[in-house]
């Protein structure tokens, strides 16, 4: 804490009063000290106040111990949920600092974690600004900017096709008649521009994300159209008129589709506006000015799909292991992905996750040919009124080739009006990603020509839902998923002789047997398939566990069973016998986990789990079961812990940890935040020889040209959005590392060779630097647009875990460059490589 009590500058003040004021000043920074000393931060944050009213001048003095004061006093406020005066103890000390960076990043960070998002980035945007080089304020305003501006706004920006058929059509409609404008969804507000530069007399743009709103209104001052575009903060269902636009509209313009085409809620939105927003359509035949009449760009929508084999989404979406590193998975546990548990859950899930299938790992093969699944007109009220209550659609699919029935991948033709459409397809060079459906809770998943996909198509909840995934064999024989086909629903499909089948499949389990379902997010399923993780991890903890005892680990899981087996059935004389310590492991790494229970094989173990989920606890418990582990092995360490956010503590009083496991890189690719500080914590909770795994990690990266990586993270330039000046705004928005990559797909070309970038090391923090330069020799000359990195994680000298991997559940990052540099074969760069806390920035050196 500063304790340097700064004293009243004689002669700043003026007139008969100036004494009593110095002396009130004098007295209150007195009484402040005092209560900073008995820890009173709120009558000390007061008499702070009152010096800085008083005496301004004092403003660079006090200003550190303010700070001080400030921070603590709002931890306080935080902790008794007093939000409104924690917020306004931030506003009057920023009407005293109002350029202060640090004060500007916190108010940011207490405004992050109660949810305002929009109002943090404000804050974090400020504080960059007061200071470029403010480390932390980067990295929470790179955080929120993923939040607030979507990375598919700058793909779809720079998508000059989707721009320029767009605008056409626009065009088109305006130029016919359309003069007023409702424009659903605005984002940047081009699509407004576009219906004011054809000819609309009036547009009106509303977007509901305040971050996108004052975005819009940016870039349509800057295009010199605000007299002619009228924005709107609100949802278009909120709209009322005259409230807020004086009459009914010709037209509306939204592009509010997602991957699946529902899912932000178009039919919602059309519907509200046909019926209380847009004129009355013109009926066939009739003839007449179309100013009279209402109409919505886009006009309709086809809905296609086709089933494919697809290993990279099977491993997200399916266990198809049933032997963990030597634990048994029960068939009694169900895992399942988030979009699958969406069919009979409460929320409401998107039933559906996306990929951009031209770029899936691996590729995929197409099992049948594309077929048609809905045709929506966006410009009939009562068709768009009977999608949520109609029943589903019975589809029947012929196979083309044999293979693996993975998942069913959707797109849809977006058809403007009657001569432009956009595809979504996964052959079309397109913004969009595709919807896929995951196929799961079949017998076999073997198809081949011949055979049928049978589904059910519906529209609820305003997502477009693929359910009753199911096969029709060519030998007369269904394939029933369990889950996603009702008893009622059987009687559509084939004869008596089936359907009895069918039944009975259904009640063949046993009735005494505990079903645990385990909902599980799609990395924490590629981590169970990911067979040499836990080989590693075994192999690790066992070299580290027998150094630390004499007994023989091969034998002691068997004898331990063997031991409790005995022990329940010969009565009280056994537990007199002396039983040795037992070793303790801590898996704190996130999510759902195995390794305590692996690490529960290994000897006279008490492995503890950091897993908070009941239905991950249930679920591990019952492996444990299945494993015959004696009872209470496997212990939920937060069921011990009073505070969360102190996870690492000693597993008792008198004991301390043989291995710790910690997560130090997310499933995005970048390294987790405060693991360093982790680590030092952990350091001090090991028993001698004890270990933190993994030990250290080396960073790599490679030197690459890549116009995709480009595109994804910045607007480039006013070609792409047809003249419009947008890029300034919303590239204030971009973050300078792309996260979730898939490096073995990634559209790039290698300029240089794999290089070391840093390491951190867990167990032996003397060896890291917080600053390195590396040098990179050029093997291939081009233009350097961004940096692709990777990670070694070393369980030990011998034992190491690639997370570029194909059977990694993680993902890879990289740094996108500014500015790209032209690069010749045998050039040398340097790279500066910074750590700071969890954040790596890397930099060229020019």
């Amino acid at each position: 804490m500063p304790n340097s009590r700064p004293r009243p500058r004689r002669g700043a003040g003026s007139g008969a009063g100036a004494p009593g004021r110095d002396e009130l000043v004098s007295r209150s920074l007195q009484s402040a000290e005092h209560c900073l000393g008995s820890q009173d931060f709120g009558t000390a944050y007061a008499h702070y106040l009152l010096v800085l009213s008083l005496a301004p001048e004092l403003k660079d003095d006090v200003k550190e111990t303010f700070q001080y004061t400030l921070f603590r006093w709002a931890e306080e406020l935080d902790a008794l949920s007093r939000t409104q005066d924690l917020l306004g103890c931030y506003e009057q000390a920023l009407e005293l600092f109002p350029d202060d960076e640090v004060i500007c990043n916190s108010m940011g960070e207490h405004l992050f974690r109660m949810g305002f998002r929009d109002e943090a980035a404000g804050y974090f945007h400020k504080a960059v600004k007061l200071n470029p080089d403010f480390n932390d304020a980067k990295e929470n305003f790179y955080r929120v900017a993923n939040w607030l501006v979507e990375r598919w706004h700058f793909i779809m920006l720079n998508d000059t096709k989707r721009n320029t058929i767009y605008n056409a059509a626009i065009q088109k409609a305006v130029c016919s008649g359309s003069k007023s404008v409702l424009d659903i969804g605005a984002g940047t507000g081009i699509l407004s521009m576009f219906a004011r530069k054809a000819g609309a007399h009036s547009v009106y743009a509303c977007e509901l994300s305040k971050t996108m709103y004052e975005l819009a209104c940016d870039v349509v001052a800057a295009n010199k159209m605000e007299e002619g575009v009228k924005l709107l903060h609100m949802k278009s269902l909120d709209i009322k008129i005259p409230k807020h636009i004086p009459e009914r509209v010709s037209l509306v313009v939204t592009e509010t589709v997602d991957a699946g085409l529902f899912g932000e809620g178009i039919v919602e939105s059309l519907i509200h506006a046909w019926e209380h927003l847009l004129l009355q359509p013109k009926t066939k035949g009739e003839n007449g000015n179309c100013e009279k009449y209402g109409k919505v760009i886009p006009a309709s929508a086809v809905i296609f799909g086709m089933a494919v084999e697809c290993a990279e989404i099977r491993r997200h979406h399916r266990v198809g292991v049933k032997d963990v590193a030597g634990i048994c998975l029960p068939t009694n546990v169900k895992f399942q992905s988030p979009a699958y548990s969406s069919v009979d859950g409460e929320e409401t899930i998107e039933p559906y996750t996306t990929e951009k299938m031209s770029r899936v790992p691996g590729g995929y093969l197409a099992l049948t040919e594309c077929f048609k699944i809905m045709t929506v007109d966006f410009n009939n009220l009562q068709e768009l009124k009977s999608l949520a209550t109609k029943k589903p659609d019975k589809v029947g699919v012929p196979v083309t080739k044999e293979g693996i029935l993975d998942a069913i991948v959707v797109w849809f033709v977006l058809q403007l009006d009657d001569e432009h459409s956009l595809s979504t397809s996964p052959s079309e060079e397109t913004c969009w990603e595709q919807a896929v459906y995951p196929v799961h809770d079949l017998a076999d998943y073997w198809i081949k020509p011949g055979d049928q996909v049978m589904m059910e198509v519906s529209c609820q909840d305003c997502y477009l839902r693929i359910q009753s995934i199911s096969v029709y064999h060519s030998e007369h024989e269904m394939e029933v998923g369990k889950s996603f086909t009702r008893n009622k629903d059987l009687l559509s499909f084939g004869n008596e002789a089936e359907l009895c089948s069918a039944l009975a499949n259904l009640q063949t389990s046993k009735p005494d047997v505990v079903e645990q379902i385990c909902v599980l997010e799609s990395t924490e399923i590629a981590l169970l398939n990911n067979i040499p993780y836990h080989e590693g991890f075994k192999m690790a903890m066992e070299k580290v566990l027998s150094s630390l005892t004499p007994e023989k680990l091969g034998q002691a899981m068997d004898t331990q069973c063997q031991n409790n087996e005995m022990s329940c059935g010969s009565g009280p004389s056994n537990s007199h016998q002396s039983t040795p310590e037992p070793l303790y492991v801590l898996d704190v790494s996130e999510g759902f986990s195995l390794l305590p229970v692996i690490a529960g094989t290994l000897g006279r173990v008490k492995p503890y789990s950091s897993v908070e989920k009941d239905q991950h606890r249930a679920a591990l418990d019952l492996i444990c079961e299945a494993s015959r582990f004696p009872k209470d092995t496997l212990e939920f360490w937060l069921r011990h812990v009073e505070d969360e956010s102190a996870v690492l503590q000693r597993p008792k009083s008198d004991k301390l940890w043989s291995i710790i496991i910690l997560d130090v890189i997310e499933p995005s690719g970048l390294i987790q935040q405060e693991i360093m500080e982790k680590a030092a914590i952990s350091r001090c909770l090991l028993q001698s020889g004890g270990k933190i795994f993994p030990q250290y990690v080396l960073m790599f990266g490679l030197l690459v040209e890549s116009q995709t990586l480009l595109e994804e993270s910045a607007v480039q330039g006013t070609e792409r959005t047809l003249g419009f000046n947008i890029a300034p705004f919303i590239n204030q928005f971009q973050v300078p590392i792309r996260v979730f990559l898939d490096l073995s797909s990634l559209p790039c070309i290698p300029l240089s060779k794999p290089v070391e970038l840093l390491r951190l090391d867990l167990m032996t923090p003397y060896l890291n630097t917080s600053n390195r330069e590396v040098k990179v020799r050029i093997c291939k000359s081009g233009q350097v647009t961004a940096i692709p990195f990777w990670y070694h994680m070393y369980l030990d000298d011998e034992i190491r875990l690639d997370t570029s991997n194909e059977a990694s559940h993680w993902k890879q990052a990289a740094v996108v460059l500014d500015n790209p540099i032209q690069v010749e074969m045998g050039d040398e760069l340097v790279l500066n490589i910074q750590h700071h806390k969890s954040n790596v920035s890397i930099t060229i050196k020019q």
